[in-house]
C-alpha cells in the first residue's frame, strides 16, 4: 500500500522548536506514534495530524495527476479461456481477481440504466452463462457493488462506474470472440 506524502511546512523554525518542545515537557511519559503526529501538526499551527493531512488532501488531486492504470495481460489471457468462442462464461474461475474480472464482463453486457426484476435479470445472465448458476452471478454481482437492488430485492439496477484497466481490455476481448462468432 502507498503511502500519501504529507508535507510539513513552518514560517519559523524558531517557533516551531519552541510548540513541540513545550508540547513534550508537558508529558510525563514518550508519545506514541499518533500523539507525536498530532504534537508536529499542533507545532505548525493545525488542530490535529488529521486536520494537516485533510489540507494536504484538498491540494493533492488537483496538483498531481493519477497514474495510469495498466492492464495485466497475462490475467486477461487467463480469465478469457473462461470464455466460450461465442462470448459466454463456460466454467466459474478459482481465483477471486478472475471471478471479478469475470463479473466485470457480464456487467458490460447487462441493462445501463435501466431499473431490471429479478426475473429480468436471471434470465439475462442464464444467457450468458453455461455453467447454470445464475443465482451465484447475481448475489456476487450485488456484493461488487457492480449493481443494486431495493431491500426488497424486487429492482435491481446496473451501477454505472469505469472499470479498471485489466477488465476494459478482456471487456474488448471477449466483445471480439462475439464479433467472431
Amino acid at each position: 500500500m502507498s503511502r500519501t506524502v504529507i508535507p510539513l511546512q513552518t514560517q519559523d523554525v524558531s517557533s516551531f522548536a519552541k510548540a513541540l518542545r513545550a508540547q513534550l515537557l508537558d508529558r510525563t511519559s514518550a508519545p506514541s506514534h499518533v500523539e507525536l503526529l498530532n504534537m508536529l501538526a499542533r507545532a505548525v499551527g493545525r488542530r490535529n495530524f488529521q486536520d494537516l493531512r485533510a489540507q494536504v488532501d484538498e491540494i493533492s488531486p488537483s496538483s498531481a495527476p493519477a497514474p495510469k492504470e495498466t492492464a495485466d495481460l497475462a490475467v486477461v489471457e487467463r480469465v478469457a479461456r473462461c470464455f466460450g468462442p461465442e462470448g459466454r462464461l463456460t466454467r466459474w474461475p478459482s481465483r477471486r481477481g478472475d471471478q471479478i474480472l469475470a463479473l466485470w464482463v457480464l456487467w458490460s453486457k447487462l441493462l445501463p440504466r435501466e431499473e431490471a426484476t429479478e426475473r429480468q435479470i436471471s434470465d439475462q445472465l442464464k444467457t450468458l452463462h453455461d455453467f447454470g448458476d445464475h443465482a451465484l452471478l447475481r448475489r456476487e454481482l450485488i456484493e461488487l457493488g457492480l449493481f443494486s437492488r431495493t431491500p426488497d430485492c424486487r429492482a435491481y439496477r446496473r451501477i454505472e462506474q469505469a472499470p479498471p484497466a485489466t477488465a476494459v481490455t478482456l471487456i474488448g476481448r471477449i466483445g471480439a470472440l462475439n464479433a467472431q462468432a
